[in-house]
């Protein structure tokens, strides 16, 4: 199936749509996501305002989101320890963490 004149494939991979043309292009679009196994998006005025992704994409963020959430706790309560290297591997995980989520999104 074609892909659906009002769909823009972005340089990131992202499928992209106007909000104002989300009605006509949304079966495509989704075929697009489930399909081709790329995200698609929603834009208004050019900013993207919702994603559509396959499921096993929402999956897998679901996942790492606990396992992010799991490493945030255990190292806060590293932190309090009275270990010396509990402390320290809990500040090398802390600042992992915070490089990680200061890194931009390519």
């Amino acid at each position: 199936m074609a892909l659906h004149p009002k769909i823009e494939i972005k340089s990131d991979g992202v499928a992209d749509v106007a909000m104002t043309d989300a009605r006509a292009a949304l079966t495509s679009l989704i075929r697009e996501v489930s399909w081709g196994q790329r995200p698609g998006a929603f834009t208004e005025r050019g900013k993207r305002v919702a994603m559509v992704v396959p499921p096993e994409f929402y999956e897998q963020a679901l996942r790492d989101r606990a396992v992010i959430e799991l490493l945030r706790k255990r190292s806060e309560e590293a932190a309090s320890s009275e270990h010396p290297e509990l402390q320290k591997s809990a500040r090398t995980v802390h600042d992992w963490l915070a490089d990680a989520e200061a890194t931009p999104r390519s």
